[in-house]
Formats: structure tokens, C-alpha cells, sequence
């Protein structure tokens, strides 16, 4: 999987996520969103979440999951979205590299913030796909569009898939404390998002490409070039 925050396909909570479908050309996979199928249905017991610009790593984290070979197409569709809400590796990252250039650190979704990933995570009816324990993670019945992540929609029934208002979705949010009650000026990347008011387009910090494996529990450094397939 790959996310790119400006490149006109917003990578939202109900997009790809839970379906598995092909998104984008395996050309383009590391330069626009993609999706491979293929992949998404692999048995997987590490993942590696990996900024990147242009393709050249700039910060990766390895985890290890709970529950070892389940396919991605398993953790994120719909049986698991009902209640959702799973904190699936344990831990922390077993592998943390970022680039000693690395930019836009301070408030990354996946790098600003330590812990475990929780996927699914729904809230009254908001959702966020991939967040980070070491972040804000909202209770179940609150609405307060403040847990931030990758994938995420602020007007959907997380539950089943079922979006409310598509004006809310955001392919990144920035790590920021932005409750619905008191702000109205929830940061973004790029400009893939919904036209709801409080959302604001903001930098790109890299696109995010996400690898799994049943074995490999480490991922080349920074600087490395990506492909499609990685040998470690």
C-alpha cells in the first residue's frame, strides 16, 4: 500500500481499506495511492510503515503483531471494524530508522509519537485506520474528531463501512490536540481530503507505503530505494 496526501485520490477510512480491492497502477505505486490485492490477502506477522520521498526511504518502523499470519484484508475488514478499536502489535516498534535529514518530525502521524498500532479505531462516528498508541486515542461514544492518523473519516458509521457526510474524509492527519468543540483548524497533509471547513491542507511530509511479511522482522535503512517487493 502506498498514501499520497496530494495526489488528487483520497485514501479515506472507507476507501480500499476494508474491500481489498487494486487502487492505482503498480507503475505508479510508489509515486500515487495504491493498493495491491494480491498482497492484501498474505498472511502477515510483521508490517512496516515507511515514509518516503520520491521513492528513497526517510523513516520506516518495523512492529511485530499480536496475532501472527493474518492478512491485512483480515485486520481491516469488516468483521474487525465492529467494534474495531484493536491495538494489534505489541511492544512497541522493533525497528525505529529515520534519516538524520529527516524534516516534519515534530507532529507525524506515525513518527512524532511512540507505542503500538491500533487499527479500526471508531468513535462515535468518526474512524481512523492506522493510529498510534502513543497518541490521542478518543473513547468509543466520543466525538471529538481528535484521534489522527492514516485513513481516517469524521462522518461515517465506522462500524460498517457506511460514510455519512464525504465532506469529512482525509487521506493523513497531523498528531495535533483539535477537539470538534473548542477547534476548528484540523491540520492535514497534502490536499486529499474532503471540502468540510475544518479540515486545512498542509505540507506533505512523504508519501506512507506499508509493507508486510511472514518472516522478515527488519527493513533496509533510510536511504534505501524502494520497490515493490523488498529482499532483506
Amino acid at each position: 500500500m502506498n498514501i499520497n496526501p496530494a495526489d488528487g485520490h483520497i485514501f479515506g477510512y472507507t476507501v480500499g481499506w476494508a474491500t481489498g480491492n487494486d487502487i492505482g497502477k503498480s507503475e505508479e505505486a510508489l509515486t500515487k495511492d495504491y493498493l495491491s490485492a494480491n498482497v492484501w490477502v498474505l498472511p502477515a506477522s510483521y508490517i512496516a510503515i515507511v515514509r518516503h520521498q520520491q521513492g528513497v526511504v526517510d523513516a520506516v518502523k518495523v512492529f511485530k503483531f499480536k496475532v501472527l499470519g493474518e492478512s491485512l484484508s483480515i485486520r481491516f475488514g469488516l468483521p474487525r471494524m465492529n467494534p474495531g478499536r484493536q491495538i494489534v502489535t505489541f511492544g512497541g516498534p522493533i525497528q525505529e530508522s529515520i534519516a538524520s535529514d529527516a524534516e516534519n518530525l515534530e507532529d507525524d502521524p506515525i513518527f512524532s509519537v511512540g507505542g503500538d498500532l491500533a487499527f479500526n479505531w471508531a468513535y462515535s462516528n468518526n474512524g481512523c485506520r492506522i493510529a498510534l498508541t502513543g497518541g490521542h486515542l478518543s473513547e468509543a461514544d466520543v466525538n471529538d474528531d481528535n484521534t489522527h492518523g492514516l485513513g481516517n473519516h469524521f462522518a461515517i458509521n465506522p462500524l460498517t463501512n457506511t460514510i455519512v457526510d464525504n465532506q469529512w474524509t482525509h487521506d493523513i492527519s497531523n498528531i495535533q490536540d483539535c477537539p470538534l468543540q473548542t477547534c476548528t483548524n484540523v491540520r492535514v497533509q497534502g490536499t486529499d481530503h474532503g471540502s468540510g471547513p475544518h479540515l486545512k491542507s498542509g505540507p506533505v511530509y512523504g508519501n506512507y507505503a506499508i509493507y508486510v511479511s511472514r518472516t522478515a522482522d527488519k527493513f533496509p535503512e533510510p536511504g534505501f530505494k524502494l520497490g515493490l517487493e523488498i529482499e532483506v
